[in-house]
């Protein structure tokens, strides 16, 4: 299966998701933090650096919980500007 290319605008919506998450953990370890979530600390790498923009809905979750957000937050945050 070949997967669309993403648009800019997602691309950049993926960037603001991973500045977002990386502000969120603070100094808190990303090894600890993605142990917390389920992931490994290689995603949640990938995810804060841009490389993953598009994380599945429940890795996103996981990692609101324990980074002590709400989605709500997430999607104000992380929405496309408007033009």
């Amino acid at each position: 299966m070949v997967r669309t290319p993403l648009t800019p605008e997602e691309r950049e919506r993926g960037e603001r998701l991973g500045l977002f998450l990386r502000e969120a953990r603070g100094e808190r370890s990303m090894v600890a933090i993605a142990a917390a979530a389920g992931l490994s600390a290689e995603t949640l790498r990938k995810i804060e650096t841009g490389r993953a923009p598009t994380p599945a809905f429940f890795t996103v979750a996981a990692l609101a919980r324990v980074l002590g957000l709400s989605m709500d937050e997430l999607v104000v945050r992380c929405a496309l500007a408007p033009v």
